[in-house]
């Protein structure tokens, strides 16, 4: 078949063949494009050299683990696969005839299989295995030195060589069945080992081949062919291939390219670029160093790495791996065959004809003898012979039929231990070591004690070779601006490492809650001071206030030195206002999930919404004075007259007030050669958005009937915080923003190049020219030094969007804006300086929606309490993520990633015209008791509140114990190695809090036993762990003390603001779920005392049956017993730490040796 160049016509779709793929540029004879037949049974390609796929099945086990790792056997006619549940199976022949099957570990991924003459080799994580080719198992090793451990290369006949993410390679006698030796190997380890003609060949992940000497495995060179990770290489002759990572825009992303490099002169020869994202490669040398490069997805292509192009180079394979991805790739040692291992348990077998093998010379495969058959015999053949029968045959009874009575079963006892083992023995745990005597036979070999393995801190970034091209679509995104998610354990967030975010003393929001869209406005709200003061001030008594729990929030946020914080109450308060569902603002989870979310309309929406409803908020608050109202509506609110003219020549004026402006753009009209785009500037636009002058059609009195009417609007007060919404709803809106960012590159780009001309005009050259040595030159040099030369620096800083306005209010209602640009000089009289505050950005993200991220600039009010110091920085807020920016990263949009939405200018001395102190509202008197919301016959009380001489003073020790119920389940999904990953975690509610006095005459009384009523469904009461029944929670049947969960918040607050000291069990969990930020060294967690490092949290009932002898939660959970019970913990751990520190270590060893023994039960409990 010849190939002629491609006119570039396209042919229908119809036209393919079904099963097929075409490849562009290329025609046949036939005039159609050259295929490859993927499934179907038929001849051979025409084509030599190609494959073609001759089975596929799926291993044992397949139905719950994925292959991981395929091998061709290098002696016998057998194909190895392992998967992720430690299980190996062997194919015989080209049949794939099953040979052997058997568990090499109980739970371990197989990682990869090897054969050498005595059998076959597995490597786990942490220990090899041998086994025959029939299964049976010859040694199994396990030692301190295998940790983590990836790839095996066989050398030198009989060695094995073992490397891992580790620092050591390990050398295993395989005919010893013993580690000889280890050499270091550089951090982060080895990943991928081949074996060339004069190296062995390590990979890493950093993208780094280290050369090693054959007989002294030192490394004698290093090529890096990979600025990120490497995926794969491989060795045949004198030339070396990899593929791998590269960065590109501030992350990872796989290089198109093949590396190649001669080892001969250790150079680089000219790079390979392939149609396919390369994820595996192998050499397939048959009549050319051809090489086979797969893809993850299943897609594979030979290749010559000289460029020489031939009928196969144009063929594209599709192994039909149905969705899942490829993990394993092997090609037989005669290159006649070639096995792929897929996620979903298959195994697929393509070859270059029907007939192959998979050696040269193969040696014989051993089967199993066949079972002997005897020869049936006739029962009317008088001849036949019955010796034949393999039975003894007698009239009388036989020696072996003994009567019944002199029968019975008796165990086989087993042969006594000899002594000398008995006296040297050692137990651990429950299992018993001790030296050979030298009375047994030398082929029983003892098991080696394993040691349990170290747990390694795991990073955020995933480990090789899975999950690293996860956003490789978002490559041109900086990391600090993509959306963040918390990796949930078996801990919860306990484990999750949130200071990797979030280096700064600032505190960050969760985003899991529902409607967690709105962290980036909250951030906003908060660092605008005047606003943040006003509303840490303001309390009402109305149940579910917006002001009210943004302060409470913003409090926390004051108190954070970095933690992470919730906005879980405010949220919640967020959900139970009926306007806010209204107009849409209540996110849907099934719509978050699918990515449909609108963000900049919602967050737009927000803005609007919550202004004025804290405005709202504080205007009706019975404890707000009109002077702290007014504050609120000084800082947002514009006084704002409209002129309305209607035709019939009637005038009308309406006054109104304006929290916002909706940025309304020009007309854009697309630019052409002949009319090119217009230089708009963003003081124009906004000003004809806040002047707006539109004609409508509006009621007429006089007219009595709608009519058209025009409509100008003047202005009689700025706000000091101008607030917009930048409305880029249409693509002609957002074009337009597109042109005008790019003309203002444009123009600075003209700007900066006539400067560095000038900059380059006035340095002098060097007079040693390119061989000057002295570091920090400040002369040119004509070389790579001079991009590091401040004035020689090309970099465009510019934006259409300033990072200042001077705004002037007019006498008869115009307005006049301008920009303050860095470059320019504004005449200042009469005008007010505006500048820019925050800006809220959305990014974009085609699968998740994107999300929603804050530039802020926290002044040095705010740095000055966190940090101790006072200057001002720009910071993204991105949820918990915090990452300090450059102020030209806020103002610069380039629409193809991030776009703009809300926009906060502010008076520059706006703290001036403010009160910034905080009078804190909650005082003792909001322990007094209140009503039960509760309508039904209220039960005996179950707390005394406080007198006036038991109000808590600083270092007063009270119990506290919480009880919560779930609103929505968990979400979790079981990977395919059969672990259970939390996808995202159960949302809780408190729904009874108890705090018990410390001291005192009434000590262990408890004087808040709140029942928390809720208006949201409970999807589960957890009555097992909570004590909670249905109905308690209800007002109209409840016999509990209900109240609200605000109520009940302001007394904790106040506990913490009078610095006591709370003691619990498990006191993280309960804070966070209420939602409080409470200083650690107010904190005595039982949980933490009564713990040895690194072991398991002992439940509070197993402490109180060992230490206290009382039996608690016999039935269910009770706080106030749970509260008292930690207190009489706590001072048990005072009694008896005063004594003797060693004691006190002794008991706490005697506790978890108990609870190992009792399996960590209470004695007489199910």
């Amino acid at each position: 078949m010849e190939f002629q160049p491609h006119s570039g016509e396209q042919y229908p779709a119809t036209e393919y063949l079904e099963g097929t793929i075409p490849v562009e540029g290329y025609v046949g004879e036939d005039g159609h494009a050259p295929i490859v037949e993927e499934y179907a049974e038929g001849p051979p390609l025409p084509i030599p050299g190609s494959y073609r796929e001759l089975h596929s099945l799926m291993a044992d086990g397949g139905d719950h683990f994925g292959v991981s790792a395929v091998a061709f056997d290098r002696q016998e006619e057998l194909l190895w696969m392992g998967n992720q549940g430690g299980h190996v199976t062997s194919y015989y022949g080209t049949q794939m005839q099953k040979y052997t099957s058997f568990q090499m570990h109980a739970s371990r991924e197989i990682r990869q299989i090897t054969t050498f003459d005595d059998g076959v080799l597995g490597l786990t994580s942490d220990s090899l295995h041998c086994h025959a080719r029939q299964g049976l198992r010859v040694f199994d090793y396990r030692g301190e030195s295998l940790q983590d451990m990836q790839c095996m290369l066989i050398y030198n006949g009989t060695h094995l060589l073992m490397g891992g993410h580790q620092t050591l390679l390990v050398e295993f006698d395989l005919m010893e069945g013993r580690e000889v030796a280890t050499f270091t190997a550089q951090d982060p380890g080895v990943a991928i080992m081949r074996h060339g003609t004069n190296f062995i060949c390590c990979g890493d992940t950093s993208g780094k081949v280290h050369l090693r000497d054959l007989r002294n495995l030192k490394v004698e060179h290093v090529l890096d062919p990979h600025s990120g990770t490497l995926s794969d290489f491989d060795v045949h002759g004198n030339q070396l291939v990899t593929c791998g990572y590269g960065e590109r825009n501030g992350g990872l992303s796989l290089d198109r390219f093949l590396m190649v490099y001669d080892l001969r002169t250790m150079r680089p020869m000219n790079p390979l670029h392939i149609p396919i994202e390369p994820w595996y490669l192998r050499y397939v040398p048959t009549y050319s160093n051809r090489i086979v490069v797969v893809s993850q997805t299943g897609e594979f292509q030979l290749l010559d790495p000289g460029g020489l192009v031939t009928p196969e180079a144009m063929l594209l394979y599709q192994v039909n791996i149905a969705g899942d991805m490829t993990l394993a790739v092997d090609v037989s040692s005669n290159y006649k065959a070639i096995a792929f291992g897929d996620s979903g348990g298959y195994v697929h077998q393509w070859t270059d004809s029907e007939e192959v093998t998979f050696n040269a010379f193969p040696r014989e495969t051993e089967f199993a003898h066949p079972p002997e058959h005897h020869p049936p015999l006739s029962i009317s053949n008088e001849f036949a012979s019955y010796s034949c029968v393999p039975m003894p045959y007698s009239e009388g009874p036989l020696l072996s039929d003994w009567p019944a009575e002199y029968c019975y079963p008796v165990v086989r006892q087993a042969p006594p231990i000899d002594p000398e083992i008995l006296r040297s023995m050692k137990v651990v745990q429950f299992i018993g070591y001790a030296p050979n005597p030298g009375t047994k036979k030398r082929n029983q070999v003892m098991y080696k004690e394993v040691k349990p393995e170290k747990r390694k801190g795991k990073g955020n970034v995933p480990e090789s070779p899975l999950g690293r091209d996860a956003d490789t679509h978002m490559y041109m995104v900086p990391k600090y601006y993509r959306k963040v998610e918390i990796k949930y354990s078996k801990l919860g967030v306990d484990d999750f490492d949130f200071r990797h975010y979030n280096q700064t003393n600032f505190a960050g929001l969760e985003p899991h809650i529902p409607n967690a869209y709105c962290n980036s406005m909250l951030q906003l709200l908060y660092f605008v001071e005047p606003l943040r003061c006003v509303l840490e001030s303001h309390l009402c008594t109305k149940e579910f206030c917006l002001a009210c729990e943004m302060g409470l929030l913003f409090y926390m946020l004051d108190q954070s030195k970095g933690q992470t914080c919730q906005a879980s109450n405010f949220l919640r308060a967020f959900r139970t206002i009926p306007e806010a569902s209204a107009l849409g603002l209540l996110l849907g989870e099934a719509e978050e999930a699918a990515g449909k979310a609108n963000f900049p309309r919602l967050i737009q929406s927000w803005n609007r919404f919550v202004l004025a409803q804290l405005i709202q908020d504080t205007a009706t608050a019975e404890s707000e004075t009109e002077t702290g109202t007014d504050r609120v509506k000084q800082m947002f609110e514009a006084d704002v007259k409209t002129e309305v003219k209607c035709r019939c020549g009637k005038e009308t004026e309406r006054s109104s007030v304006s929290l916002l402006v909706t940025l309304t753009y020009p007309e854009f009209l697309p630019p052409t050669p002949t009319r090119p785009a217009k230089e708009v500037s963003f003081a124009s636009v906004l000003q004809n958005s806040m002047l707006l002058d539109q004609t409508m059609q509006a009621w007429c009195d006089d007219c009595n009937r709608y009519q058209p009417t025009s409509q100008k609007r003047t202005y009689k007060r700025l706000p000091d915080v101008l607030s917009i919404n930048c409305h880029l709803e249409s693509n002609s809106d957002i074009m337009f923003w597109k042109i005008q960012e790019q003309l203002a590159h444009a123009r600075d780009a003209e700007a900066h190049k006539q400067q560095l001309e000038a900059n380059l005009a006035s340095i002098k050259m060097c007079r040693y020219g390119q061989a000057c040595t002295r570091q920090g030159c400040k002369f040119r040099h004509m070389d790579e030094r001079d991009a590091s030369n401040p004035l020689l620096q090309e970099e465009n800083k510019a934006s259409w969007l300033p990072l200042g306005l001077r705004m002037r209010l007019n006498k008869d209602g115009t307005l006049e804006i301008k920009e303050i640009r860095d470059d320019e000089k504004v005449d200042s009289s009469g005008f007010v300086d505006y500048y820019l505050h925050a800006s809220i950005a959305h990014i974009k993200d085609v699968r998740t929606g994107g999300n929603l991220v804050a530039h802020i600039q926290v002044g040095k009010t705010y740095h000055k309490r966190k940090e101790g110091v006072t200057h001002m920085q720009w910071y993204i807020f991105n949820d918990f993520s915090i990452e300090s920016i450059e102020r030209h990263e806020v103002v610069q949009f380039n629409m193809e990633w991030k776009s703009p939405c809300v926009l906060f200018y502010m008076r520059e001395d706006i703290n001036d015209h403010y009160d910034i102190t905080i009078n804190t509202p909650i005082d003792h008197t909001v322990l007094q008791p209140e009503a039960s919301l509760s309508q039904g016959a209220l039960s005996h009380s179950t707390f005394t509140p406080l007198d006036v001489d038991e109000l808590p003073k600083e270092g007063d020790i009270v119990g506290i114990d919480a009880e919560f119920v779930s609103l929505n389940q968990e979400e979790a999904e079981i990977r395919s190695d059969g672990t259970r990953s939390t996808i995202k975690p159960s949302q809780m509610s408190a729904a009874r809090i108890s705090v018990i006095r410390g001291q005192g005459p009434l000590t262990s009384q408890a004087f808040i036993d709140d029942y928390i009523s809720t208006q949201e469904q409970v999807v589960d009461y957890l009555t097992k762990f909570s004590g909670i029944k249905p109905g308690d929670l209800d007002a109209t049947i409840s016999s509990k003390h209900l109240t609200t969960l605000k109520a009940t918040y302001l007394k904790l607050r106040y506990l913490i603001d009078c610095k006591v000291k709370f003691v619990g069990h498990g006191l993280r969990k309960d804070f966070r779920v209420i939602n409080l930020l409470v200083p650690h060294k107010q904190i005595i967690d039982t949980a933490a005392l009564f713990n040895l490092p690194k072991q398991r949290i002992l439940s509070l009932r197993f402490l109180a049956w060992f230490f206290l002898g009382m039996n608690i939660q016999s039935e269910t959970h009770d706080s106030i017993e749970d509260a008292r019970t930690a207190l009489q913990l706590y001072r048990k751990y005072l009694e008896l730490t005063e004594k003797d520190p060693d004691d006190w270590q002794k008991e706490l060893k005697r506790v978890y040796s108990e609870g190992r023994s009792l399996q960590w039960k209470v004695p007489g409990t199910a």
